[in-house]
């Protein structure tokens, strides 16, 4: 399965993407996560990419699809892959495609996670995440239950600098300027599935949208084989 996750910030990828990679047996690429490591490891593309992180904007496209590009080339993508903030313009959405269309292959799923904008703002200036493996908590929510370490591996739980309100706002309006229009662009291709994610992550919620998940790229794969029947 070959799936993206879209949605604002605070929509709940990180969550949601953790979930689900545990449930479908994928690995979850994150490019917050590649940009944090190509900070930490000093490269030329870290300390560029870390400049607009840093004001709450978007990485150009150059920097983000040479790292998402040598990512999906690895061998535990080749059965899959869980895609978290990436891609987040049309342009990089193309990119995708040719990247995949390479290898004859297709995105099997969008999921676009769906949020208020004033729910937004409380999950972000109060959410946390584990600087080891990535686990996300919220203050509120889903606090780790020792606060500063993380219930899975231990590592420290931290508040990520750029969780501010002032921020916040930057980046949405990036994104309302920038990465709704994926929305359209995947519709079009009609492998689009909204969801509500206004709510909490309970288990049986989590399945349900497992299952509805499998069915609707089922359905996706049956209109692909169609169409390329009839072509």
């Amino acid at each position: 399965m070959k799936i993206v996750l879209l949605g604002a910030p605070g929509t709940g990828k990180g969550t949601m993407a953790f979930s689900m990679s545990r449930a479908l047996s994928l690995p979850h690429i994150s490019t917050g996560d590649l940009f944090r490591f190509n900070i930490a490891e000093g490269t030329e593309l870290g300390h560029r990419a870390k400049q607009y992180l840093d004001s709450g904007k978007l990485v150009p496209d150059e920097i983000t699809i040479g790292m998402v590009k040598e990512r999906l080339a690895e061998g535990d993508c080749r059965e899959g892959f869980l895609l978290d903030g990436f891609p987040r313009t049309v342009p990089q959405a193309v990119a995708l495609d040719e990247v995949l269309k390479l290898e004859s292959e297709e995105l099997d799923l969008v999921l676009n996670l769906q949020v208020p904008e004033e729910l937004i703002f409380r999950r972000i200036t109060n959410r946390l995440v584990c600087s080891a493996c990535g686990k996300p908590y919220n203050k509120l929510d889903f606090p780790p239950v020792q606060e500063g370490v993380c219930d899975t591996c231990g590592g420290p739980v931290i508040q990520r600098r750029d969780d501010t309100a002032e921020t916040l706002r930057t980046r949405l309006d990036t994104y309302y300027e920038l990465t709704d229009p994926l929305v359209t662009y995947y519709q079009e291709q009609g492998i689009l599935l909204n969801h509500d994610n206004s709510g909490t992550h309970t288990p049986d919620q989590v399945d349900s949208l497992i299952t509805k998940i499998k069915e609707q790229i089922k359905l996706n794969r049956q209109s692909s084989a169609t169409a390329i029947s009839q072509e």
